[in-house]
């Protein structure tokens, strides 16, 4: 029950940073109906960048899934150009190529195995599995293309609402979170199943306790990740919050093989090394614009009286 979990935790992070500005600690804005209706596309778009999420990955694996997640930062990119005057040099593109080869090259010998496992001896049924796994391949395409034309409107829409409303960080972490829980209600009523039993098997009364107090943790430090997302895509832009989306995902795979005993192959070294490359060239080329940038600007002209003689 996905959309349960995510509205628990919501409701935990809106009622944590209730709790902190009532302790004087932040400050951010009451709640304003006008506010909450120019937020809650964003919400809603949010709740939907989830929902998507979770349907493309029943029919793709988890390295496929990275591969069309990665090209969306190219599709942000290019939105930013339409919608804030933004600018890809050359050498940002090639990082974006260069972090879509590094998942192409996870994915490689995760798909030749699926594959290989779908073609049994027998004629007929091979005929019959392989057809099966082409209708989800398909469906689940559909869902990640509609996944990255959502996850780049979320991310795009954000930014250009910060802009608009003057929001600071902490009134978008607030109403970011506020008004996922009505849409996150809703879509769990609608697409999970409330019967008794699937609710025993979720919430299991021996372990019951102990997983609500882990859901209302993770509540509590997601304050952490709505705060420092809304920051991120203020202070620098979409692209670079989708591009350290995509970075952050490397350390953990590392950590994988060097503390739990992942799998150590050429394809994940490499893939890691290559994600690596390209978030040194996307900074690379992210300085070199931001320095051309500074150079184009004109001088300010120092009056005659401020100078010395």
């Amino acid at each position: 029950m996905t959309f349960l979990l995510l509205a628990i935790q919501s409701i935990v992070c809106v009622a944590c940073v209730f709790v902190v500005k009532r302790l004087g600690v932040i400050n951010f804005r009451d709640f304003d109906l006008a506010d909450a209706k120019a937020w809650f596309p964003i919400s809603f778009l949010l709740v939907t960048v989830i929902y998507t999420g979770s349907k493309s990955l029943q029919f793709l694996s988890i390295p496929v899934y990275t591969i069309f997640k990665n090209l969306t930062i190219i599709l942000i990119a290019y939105g930013e150009v339409i919608w804030f005057g933004g600018h890809v040099t050359a050498l940002t593109f090639v990082s974006f190529i260069f972090m879509v080869v590094s998942s192409v090259i996870a994915a490689w010998s995760d798909v030749a195995n699926a594959v290989v496992e779908t073609l049994p001896d027998a004629a007929t049924p091979a005929m019959a599995s392989v057809t099966g796994v082409v209708h989800g391949l398909n469906v689940g395409y559909l869902w990640m293309f509609i996944n990255c034309v959502v996850s780049a409107a979320y991310v795009l829409t954000m930014r250009k609402r910060i802009k608009a409303t003057g929001f600071s960080d902490w009134d978008s972490m607030f109403y970011n979170n506020l008004l996922s829980v009505p849409v996150l209600v809703v879509f769990s009523f609608i697409v999970e199943d409330w019967g008794s039993e699937n609710l025993t098997r979720n919430f299991p009364p021996e372990s019951r306790s102990l997983l609500l107090s882990a859901i209302a943790f993770s509540g509590a430090a997601a304050v952490g990740i709505s705060y420092t997302t809304a920051w991120c895509i203020r202070v620098t832009s979409s692209t670079t919050y989708s591009m350290t989306g995509a970075l952050n995902k490397l350390p953990v795979a590392a950590s994988g093989m060097i503390f739990f005993g992942d799998a150590v192959t050429f394809g994940s070294v490499s893939a890691i090394s290559v994600g690596f490359f390209a978030g040194i060239i996307y900074a690379v080329a992210k300085n070199n614009q931001k320095k051309a940038e500074s150079a184009a600007k004109p001088e300010s002209i120092i009056p005659m009286s401020s100078r010395k003689p």
